[in-house]
């Protein structure tokens, strides 16, 4: 009597179960077991901002991680807004104590009128100091402009000209002026109400234009533009005077009204940009 042959290795079979039991089968996997599971959730904007770094963020002039120059460079622009917001109230506070002053420190057109109004009407063996000072304190800080623009081109003008419709406007005359003329729009912005010079000076950085030729013809129009106004104070003589005195009664005024007026555009400016993030 022949033996039932084996089937054949790899072929089908039902399941060999005992007698009385069922077939033991593979049940689909449920609730919280530990299979993996992929998620397709795409992650939010918010998720996606903290992955990236802090400088990563568009608004900023580089493209990639900043190197040590990129960061200095970004500090400077960044001190000197600080600077110019606490040195604007006291200007006023300045102007007060003496011309000289307010001349050496902010190279301020007020202080010019006044001490040409002054050597008009007197003895002012020292207006010429008042003025080369006055020119060199007003270029202090060009430079930073043009080594963002040697560091970053083009996008250091995009930053500075996106803060606002009106830095927009004013922005983009300013690179026509220096696209069409060049080193001569160097002089010429000193002299065109309403543009920027740093966008200027970004500008030329960034085709080329080398640092002492550009401090020079940014010096040459700081003398002609604050000597314009030793000369129109020195023609109106005691009636300039006169003014900048009313000017310095109310220094102290002037001076808090800056004050509230840099306090509440700062947190207006704040709190739009929370608003921005928030949405």
């Amino acid at each position: 009597m022949s033996q039932p042959s084996e089937p054949a290795r790899g072929s089908h079979e039902d399941p060999i179960t005992e007698p009385g039991t069922e077939p033991i089968t593979e049940l689909p996997v449920e609730g919280n077991a530990d299979v993996p599971v992929e998620d397709d959730t795409e992650p939010t904007a918010s998720e996606q901002a903290e992955k990236k770094e802090w400088w990563e963020d568009p608004n900023l002039p580089w493209q990639g991680k900043p190197t040590r120059a990129d960061k200095l460079c970004w500090l400077s622009i960044a001190l000197l807004g600080v600077y110019g917001i606490v040195l604007l109230p006291l200007r006023p506070i300045l102007l007060g104590l003496d011309s000289y002053v307010l001349a050496f420190v902010t190279g301020s057109n007020i202080a010019m009128a006044d001490i040409g109004a002054k050597l008009a009407t007197g003895h002012e063996p020292w207006w010429w100091v008042a003025w080369i000072a006055a020119s060199l304190t007003s270029i202090k800080f060009d430079w930073i402009f043009w080594w963002a623009g040697k560091l970053w081109g083009h996008n250091i003008i995009k930053v500075m000209s996106g803060r606002s419709k009106w830095a927009a406007k004013t922005g983009a005359a300013a690179e026509r002026l220096a696209r069409r003329f060049g080193g001569p729009a160097i002089f010429l912005a000193w002299f065109i109400p309403f543009i920027p010079g740093a966008i200027v000076a970004a500008f030329v950085g960034d085709v080329g234009m080398k640092l002492r030729r550009y401090m020079a013809i940014d010096l040459f129009a700081a003398l002609v533009y604050r000597g314009l106004w030793m000369y129109l104070g020195f023609r109106i003589g005691e009636p300039a005077k006169d003014l900048v005195n009313v000017i310095a009664r109310y220094a102290n005024y002037f001076a808090i009204v800056m004050l509230v007026f840099i306090f509440v555009t700062t947190f207006m400016r704040a709190r739009k940009q929370q608003q921005a993030r928030a949405s």
